[in-house]
């Protein structure tokens, strides 16, 4: 690619979806970017999103979150990005671009990545209102809307992979919802009539209408023009509201067809195995729009990034990376309405002679097939209801397995499946498809690059960062590899263990083992047995025998004798310890919900002890400046007024949110409020490996803020969504839905099993965030424990919520009530009615704050100290 001598080369790229930002990244680390002028014209107002997870929009992804471009990243690397601002026409003869803005940008490459574009059946008012496609996140906004306002009913046409996360969208907006496939099958690209048949039946169990081997004739309205129902092909009417055309794509062609390119008969703009365009060299096509060199459009993300690659390969003129794209892999993994649906390699069973194992479980909606060759070389595959091992039957496409064809798809206990390992695959396996990662390739970031965790060897190799659905497999590569390497992994919790945190808890459950010392000496490492511990154990060990007290046998009172020497600092003294050495005070306030009289109590108190009042996110209030020994006289007039101890100091639960619901909101559906106070009293005080909070918002508004939460609810037309492993701190991230359209009942239990399974396998200090996307299966592990009882221990774990429940029991009124335990709050063991002189306040905004330069230099003369006095008693009177 030659620009004129002097002039900087100019690549201008239309489009910027998924394949086009891959195509940027491609050419910054080539040091394109460096060396040329990089134009990109976007015409969607938004720069490049995963489309891939477009519908994660209705469980509560923002479009910010669905952003994949890095605006420093641009910055940075001197791109020119128009957004909202498409190519209009292109000169290939004058080798220029005019955008709709008007502006004209000149060329010496040319990189079109236009995608496609939804086709809609054309059929008689497909263009009514209350029709939509379902391609874009402008797309989704204007569904949503018009759901909310105007729809009851809705239909999808089309029963593919985006048919049936429109119909899951619609469902979870509230509607009646129908799917109509022409095909006599759900997905039929994908599965066959078996896959098809066990996924038909999960979704109608999931209240989902689907209406197969029919087809649209007519779309039905009213006089102002507005869908009313559907004729279809054998008859039928169907009544609906609105309708969401999925029917496919076709390639967005249009511009190459106009300046005179090459397209295909059915569409798509021809290119050559570098994609560069048969018809000018100067012009390259990549992504869906491109009739690759094999005489397909792909349609997936992956062969795109492939294709992206080789474009920058081509343009750089690199002659060590001579990159070709003749066809790509075409397997899927995805998970539809919460069904695992995976196909890979020669899935239909095309090849001559080839032979079908197949394993079949209507009641559980389970289907597998595997094509095997004559030679035993498997072919490819299907997986319905469960996919767990599609990364490493994938893995194993075009090779013979090491095991026979049938342990591979039958489920545990039906014939002892066979488990293979990482190790079992050719370094030329592919374990990414997305990004077409090997094997030897993740194998090298361990050995060479010294990665040494999962989201290091993602990082190095771009492995498991589009879709996700190879990162278990990659976790148990990167295990094996640092053990193959020698490298020693202690999993032991600290130098007095070598047991994780969940092999300590299942010891002292199973063992009833109730005190650490008795632990420590039975199980601790050689060399700690006898000792005192550490600060790392004893708090670890303290939380799971207060979680486990009731079952045990031991106190759940964390002050009560061995338990109080095992206790963080705040624990110690039951608030939370703040930065000058005074405590801070947080009731509980269920829901969020107080009386004016319990407003007052807490006025009061505040005024009379001098104390800083704030409201805080989690809609209580917080009262800072407490000494020590303030404390049992702060709380003993809370609990007289009915309160109680938030636990705000303590790795258990903070608060329950909620918005006031059904009772006062007009968009309300259920009484997020009473949801909110009964789950907040019943896990109150609940003891774990971290905080945990929690939301109850009363509609799909959510001004709750549920998906930010551990475990957050959504009220539904039909009941409870259930969202877990939702984080809003330094780590944010969006909760994940469990399960949905629940009783109360139903969601009072999952909730109880799933707070008791994450308490039972967490690590030390792992927030639920953490440890849903470190558990060996992530969500669908926890969904397969706590929903479907796989590993038989949901009778256990509700009977361990039942013993916390039974047994709870306010720390603050115990502690008021024990002479022995209030002799603890004092600043001086020896001058008990001495409060300490370093603790001390400045007036700001008509409160208190921190004397930080009275802390910072501790005792002061005697001149300030007697200054620093006449402060703590004016802080007192305030």
């Amino acid at each position: 690619m030659t620009a004129t001598p002097g002039a900087t080369p100019t690549i201008v790229l239309v489009g910027h979806g998924m394949v086009g930002q891959r195509f940027l990244e491609a050419l910054a680390e080539r040091g394109l970017t460096a060396t040329h002028r990089v134009v990109v014209l976007c015409e969607e107002p938004r720069p490049a999103y995963d489309r891939v997870a477009l519908t994660s929009y209705f469980s509560g992804r923002t479009p910010e979150e669905l952003s994949m471009t890095d605006m420093e990243f641009i910055d940075t690397h001197g791109i020119e990005l128009y957004v909202g601002d498409p190519a209009e026409t292109i000169d290939r003869e004058a080798r220029k671009v005019t955008a709709r803005s008007g502006q004209v940008f000149a060329y010496d490459t040319l990189v079109l990545a236009t995608g496609s574009y939804p086709f809609v059946p054309p059929v008689p008012n497909k263009d009514a209102e209350g029709c939509f496609v379902y391609r874009t996140i402008e797309d989704l906004l204007a569904i949503e809307e018009y759901a909310k306002a105007r729809a009851t009913v809705g239909a999808v046409v089309g029963g593919g992979l985006l048919g049936l996360e429109a119909a899951g969208a619609l469902k979870g907006l509230g509607l009646i919802s129908h799917i109509v496939e022409f095909a006599p099958r759900l997905m039929p690209v994908q599965v066959d009539d078996g896959g098809g048949a066990a996924l038909l039946r999960t979704i109608e169990d999931m209240g989902l209408t689907v209406h197969t081997g029919v087809g649209t004739q007519e779309i039905l309205t009213d006089a102002s023009g507005a869908v009313t129902g559907m004729k279809l092909s054998d008859g039928s009417e169907l009544a609906t509201d609105m309708v969401v055309f999925s029917a496919g794509v076709r390639p967005r062609d249009q511009l190459a067809r106009d300046c005179g390119l090459t397209v295909g008969e059915r569409g798509g703009i021809t290119v050559d195995e570098q994609c560069r365009t048969v018809s000018d060299p100067q012009v390259f096509a990549i992504g869906e729009c491109a009739l690759a060199s094999d005489g397909r459009v792909y349609g997936l993300v992956a062969p795109g990034y492939e294709q992206a690659e080789t474009a920058a390969a081509t343009i750089a003129e690199d002659e060590t990376e001579e990159l070709t794209f003749t066809g790509a892999d075409l397997s899927t993994k995805l998970k539809l309405l919460g069904v695992d649906v995976a196909s890979f390699g020669d899935a239909h069973g095309a090849a001559e002679d080839c032979l079908d194992v197949v394993y079949s479980d209507s009641r559980s909606g389970l289907y597998k097939k595997l094509v095997i060759g004559r030679d035993g070389t498997l072919l490819g595959g299907i997986l319905v209801g469960d996919a767990e091992a599609y990364g490493t039957l994938r893995a194993f496409t075009g090779s013979v397995p090491p095991v026979s064809p049938e342990s591979l798809v039958l489920p545990a206990g039906t014939g002892a499946p066979a488990q293979l390992g990482p190790t079992a695959l050719p370094d030329d396996a592919i374990i990414c498809s997305c990004n077409n990662v090997r094997k030897g390739t993740i194998r090298e970031a361990v050995t060479e690059h010294r990665c040494t965790t999962v989201p290091e060897v993602k990082k190095c190799t771009k492995a498991g960062t589009t879709c996700g659905s190879c990162v278990k497999v990659l976790g148990q590569l990167v295990t094996a590899e640092l053990e193959a390497s020698g490298v020693e992994v202690d999993k032991g919790l600290c130098g007095c263990f070598s047991q994780t945190r969940e092999e300590l808890y299942e010891i002292v459950l199973a063992l009833r083992i109730n005190t650490y010392q008795q632990l420590l000496d039975r199980y601790g490492r050689e060399g700690a047995r006898g000792g005192d511990g550490c600060e790392i154990c004893k708090p670890t060990v303290g939380s799971i025998i207060a979680s486990l007290a009731p079952t045990i046998g031991a106190s759940g009172y964390v002050l009560e004798g061995e338990q109080a020497a095992l206790q963080d600092s705040n624990d110690h003294f039951l608030a939370n310890l703040q930065k000058n050495g005074s405590y801070s005070v947080v009731p509980r306030i269920p829901g969020g919900e107080i009386t004016p009289e319990g407003l007052i109590v807490i006025g009061e108190i505040a005024r009379d002890f001098g104390l800083y009042t704030k409201i805080t996110g989690g809609q209580r209030i917080d009262m800072f400046g407490a000494r020590v020994e303030q404390l049992p006289l702060i709380w003993t007039r809370l609990v007289d007024a009915g309160f109680e101890s938030g636990h705000a100091y303590g790795k258990s639960l903070r608060t329950v949110k909620s918005c006031v619901g059904q009772t006062w909101c007009r968009y309300g559906v259920q009484d997020s409020v009473r949801m909110a106070i009964d789950l907040e009293l019943r896990y109150r005080g609940l003891r774990s490996p971290h905080k945990l909070k929690s939301a109850v918002s009363g509609c799909a508004r959510e001004c709750a803020e549920a998906q930010s939460k551990d475990f957050g609810i959504i009220a539904t037309a039909g009941g409870w969504n259930l969202y877990v492993g939702g984080n809003g701190g330094a780590t944010p991230r969006h909760a994940d839905l469990l399960a949905q359209d629940l009783s109360d009942a139903e969601l009072v239990r999952l909730i109880d099993r799933f707070l008791m399974f994450y308490i039972r396998t967490a690590d030390r200090l792992e927030r639920t965030s953490t440890w849903l996307e470190r558990v060996p299966g992530g969500l669908d592990h926890v969904r397969d424990v706590v929903v479907e009882d796989s590993l038989g221990i949901c009778e256990e774990l509700e009977s361990l919520m039942a013993d916390h429940v039974a047994n709870y029991h306010d720390e603050w009124t115990t502690t008021i009530n024990d002479p022995e335990k209030l002799a603890r709050f004092v600043s001086f063991v020896n001058a008990p009615d001495t409060p300490d002189p370093v603790v001390g306040f400045v007036p700001e905004r008509d409160q208190i704050k921190p004397d930080l330069p009275l802390l910072s230099i501790g005792m002061r003369t005697t001149e300030t100290t007697e200054n620093a006095e006449d402060v703590l008693e004016g802080s007192a009177q305030r």
